[in-house]
Formats: structure tokens, C-alpha cells, sequence
């Protein structure tokens, strides 16, 4: 059977640099439908869901390339709109868990205010440092699990980092209590994005949108830990199958 794959994979691999790309495609294309009509529905679902899940981890980098080196869901979905518009000039911001800076900098940039972005990715933060310069805006590797702080926040914004905590409430809550915020943003993954989720799930399927996600949110499960971090939500919208949110100790 090894010798077998093995074959196979050399050959379509010959295909796929010889063959028309719409010829490649279509030839593809009618192999799943054949395997998937030969299973029963849920072998043929998971069969499905797991090349869909492959297709996936394939996208993120090329959309970050096709971008020049920004994944283009920051233009598309214009999700930095949300915090700029909501912070003023001057106040003192704390990002944590900033990636390579893009929102960072657009609060810098657009609000005017002194932005802080820490993480704990050495090469993000170096990228970040190269990329996105700016008068109000620094980096530093930081652990967000240890985090430390010489100076009181305004605000405390969390992009897309929540969903991979652990013991999520107690890090909001340390979190609000170092800095000393008055409030926090917060944008999470929402698992009621699509229909496919939860029947991923249930067929026993990777469902996640990242494997490191520790969580991803109902609108229910939000409040819950939230609540539980000693947070009150003052504002909260849904796009894009996330939760962008404001809340405050």
C-alpha cells in the first residue's frame, strides 16, 4: 500500500506541474465526488470536512503573501476600525498578544493614542518592529501569562488571543488588575460562525479555525467567562463569525 501512495503521489505531482491548471482542477474534482459518493453520509462528510480543514491551513499564508506580508482580513473585514474608532487621542494602550503590529499601529496611527503591543513571538515582534514604525508606538516580547507592567493603561485590547488562554477568566482578571484599565476590547472567534462547526464536531472532525484554540465562543459562553473575570459588557457587535467587544471591571 506505501509503495502504492507513493506512486499515486509522484504521479499527480507530475500532473499537477504538466496539466492546464483548469484541466488539474477539474480532474480533482470529479476523483472526491466519485470517493465521496462511493461512503456513506457521514464517512463522506468527515472525508470532506478533512480536506476542507486542509484547504484552510493552506489559505491563511497565501492570503498573508498575495497581502505582502499582512493577511488580508485586515482589509477585508476592517475589524481595526472597531478599536480606533473607540479610543482617543492620548490614551495609554496595551496590546497584548499584537502579532506583527498591524492593529497596533492603526491605534497609533488613526487614534492618536501610545500603544504598547507585546508578544511572545520573538520573530512577530521583530517584524513588527521593522514594519510598523511609529512616534507613539512600542514592542516588546512578553509573555501574556507573566505579564508586566511599569505604568497604568487606559485601555487593554486582545485581538484574536483570548480563544488560545487556558484559564481565561483569571488571565482577564490579572490582566485588568496589572494594567490598572479602565476597559478592555476584546475579538474571539465565534463556534456559531457556520453550520459546518458544530457538525464537524459532532462527526469528530478538526472544527477548529486554529489548532491552538483553547475555545471558540458562543454568544452564551462570552458572557459566562466574562462575567466570571468580573467584567460588564458595555458594548458588543458580530461580524465576520467574531465577537467584537467593550467591557469594563
Amino acid at each position: 500500500m506505501t509503495r502504492i501512495v507513493r506512486i499515486f503521489s509522484k504521479l499527480l505531482s507530475w500532473l499537477a506541474a504538466r496539466l492546464p491548471l483548469p484541466v488539474f482542477e477539474g480532474m480533482l474534482t470529479r476523483q472526491i465526488q466519485q470517493r465521496a459518493a462511493a461512503l456513506p453520509a457521514d464517512e463522506a462528510l468527515r472525508f470532506l470536512f478533512r480536506l476542507d480543514a486542509e484547504l484552510y491551513a493552506l489559505q491563511g499564508p497565501l492570503a498573508v503573501k498575495y497581502n505582502n506580508g499582512v493577511h488580508t482580513k485586515h482589509r477585508h473585514t476592517a475589524y481595526h476600525d472597531f478599536f480606533v474608532e473607540r479610543i482617543k487621542p492620548g490614551e495609554r494602550v496595551l496590546d497584548i498578544g499584537c502579532g506583527m503590529g498591524a492593529v497596533a499601529f492603526d491605534i497609533a496611527d488613526r487614534a492618536g493614542a501610545i500603544v504598547h503591543g507585546v508578544d511572545l513571538n520573538v520573530e512577530s515582534i521583530a517584524e513588527a518592529q521593522k514594519r510598523f514604525v511609529h512616534k507613539n508606538l512600542t514592542f516588546t516580547v512578553q509573555d501574556a501569562l507573566q505579564l508586566e507592567v511599569d505604568l497604568p493603561y487606559d485601555t487593554v485590547v486582545l485581538s484574536n488571543v483570548l480563544e488560545h488562554i487556558h484559564e481565561r477568566p483569571d488571565f482577564l482578571r490579572a490582566a485588568m488588575q496589572k494594567t490598572q484599565a479602565k476597559r478592555i476590547f476584546i475579538r474571539v472567534p465565534l463556534f456559531e460562525r457556520d453550520w459546518r462547526v458544530p457538525l464537524k464536531k459532532e462527526l469528530g472532525v478538526e472544527w477548529r479555525l486554529d489548532l491552538d484554540h483553547k475555545t471558540e465562543y458562543t454568544l452564551e459562553s462570552f458572557a459566562e467567562e466574562t462575567l466570571a473575570a468580573g467584567l460588564t459588557l458595555t458594548h458588543l457587535e458580530v461580524h465576520w463569525g467574531e465577537v467584537w467587544a467593550e467591557l469594563a471591571p
